[in-house]
């Protein structure tokens, strides 16, 4: 991949070669770094989980590096990683799902189980968020961890502006409702 990746320090600029310069293409390690943190901070609502978060993103990039003569001449590649963590989170969470369905099933036989306390109203809003739909979910993440705007989340989820319209306005209301909020707070 070229230059090595310091995740940890302030990004570096990488100097381009004169092949890079006549096609136009970042180098996959800029790309890298400028994208990483937002993209794990979007798994990460859409998975609840840290691991899940760094898997996602990381399954993402190797997706985009491996064909990254391609992924990185589109008018934006951040984008098409954005969606394939998208379309891999919801993957994972049928998957998830089934493997929870099966887990309860096997637990509330044996002893009946509690779920923890909420410990914030963050994470209760959050964990709400988790219950929504997978598109609902994603259009909410997407909008307001992302700062995504409505045009640039239906081009990345492929549908029209007014669907993700529709998406995010049942989404506040079905969190309005739960979380017991007047509309329009």
């Amino acid at each position: 991949m070229g230059a090595s990746m310091n995740l940890d320090g302030p990004a570096e600029p990488i100097p381009l070669d004169e092949h890079q310069l006549v096609r136009g293409l970042e180098p996959f390690d800029a790309f890298y770094r400028r994208e990483r943190r937002s993209l794990v901070g979007l798994a990460y609502v859409l998975s609840g989980s840290r691991m899940a978060a760094e898997d996602l993103a990381q399954e993402a990039f190797t997706a985009a590096y491996r064909r990254w003569d391609e992924v990185g001449r589109f008018d934006n590649p951040g984008a098409w990683v954005r969606r394939v963590v998208a379309n891999r989170s919801i993957s994972r969470f049928r998957r998830s799902l089934a493997e929870l369905r099966t887990l309860a099933r096997l637990v509330t036989r044996q002893q009946p189980g509690r779920l923890p306390e909420l410990e914030a109203e963050a994470a209760e809003l959050w964990a709400e968020v988790g219950r929504l739909s997978a598109r609902q979910r994603q259009v909410v993440a997407l909008h307001y961890l992302d700062g995504m705007t409505m045009p640039d989340i239906a081009d990345l989820l492929g549908c029209s502006k007014d669907t993700v319209n529709t998406h995010l306005r049942r989404a506040r209301q079905i969190l309005a409702r739960r979380l017991g909020i007047e509309e329009g707070r």
